[in-house]
């Protein structure tokens, strides 16, 4: 994954809101500015390599409201756009108490 060039695409607004992503940004009241503060200010805790139709990668990062939010997101280096998958609150069912670090099954 290519941090910096997503990160610069952050800032220059080339961002697509996936339907799903959406939709559970709506249920959680996460905002927008939110997923984006994860993203370009958060650390990239997995990265999903063989991600289809791009590789992508989970981000972790306390905000603002000093919640813990993942967001997973992929990026395509030829049309610098990073896509925004999905957004999710952690749980101890699957996280360890900093719920950051994912459960081993």
């Amino acid at each position: 994954m290519h941090l910096d060039e997503l990160r610069l695409s952050i800032q220059h607004g080339n961002l697509e809101w996936q339907k799903h992503c959406l939709q559970r940004m709506v249920e959680r009241e996460v905002s927008r500015q939110e997923v984006i503060e994860v993203i370009s200010k958060g650390e990239m805790i997995e990265v999903y390599p063989k991600d289809w139709p791009l590789p992508s990668a989970l981000f972790h990062w306390e905000g603002l409201n000093q919640r813990p939010l993942p967001v997973v997101a992929a990026f395509n280096p030829t049309l610098k756009t990073v896509f925004v998958i999905t957004d999710y609150e952690p749980d101890l069912v699957h996280f360890e108490s900093d719920l950051k670090t994912r459960r081993k099954s």
